[in-house]
């Protein structure tokens, strides 16, 4: 089992950048793939971005592609989502995940078998 901890959410005007954080405890971190999710109100969790186990493959949603970037670090056991050129269509509150199974990219989250406890991420207008 991983467990998660996001930081670095915050207030921001639109076109700004912020950099999300995900730290990960347990031995077995490195052997997962990671995402990150987001949710605004009223609307479902969705996904934003994922990495695989090495970092050699990421994945976007193509709200974000061009705009947000996910590395990681399996040294320090973190992943990170670098997000440029916010949008206020970009307010929600971003969660970071661990695949469920050493197999999974996560990018539906009934493939995610750990989540954080979500940081705020609000871009006014």
């Amino acid at each position: 089992q991983v467990q998660l901890v996001e930081s670095g959410g915050g207030l921001v005007q639109a076109g700004a950048s912020l950099r999300l954080s995900c730290a990960a405890s347990g031995r077995t971190f490195s052997r997962y793939a990671m995402s990150w999710f987001r949710q605004a109100p009223g609307k479902e969790r969705e996904f934003v971005a994922a990495i695989s186990w090495s970092g050699a493959r990421t994945y976007y949603a193509d709200s974000v592609k061009g705009r947000f970037t996910i590395s990681r670090d399996n040294a320090e056991k973190t992943v990170i989502l670098q997000m440029n050129s916010l949008k206020p269509e970009d307010t929600a509150v971003y969660y970071c995940a661990a695949a469920d199974t050493e197999n999974t990219i996560p990018t539906r989250a009934r493939q995610v078998g750990s989540w954080g406890q979500g940081t705020q991420v609000t871009v006014s207008s």
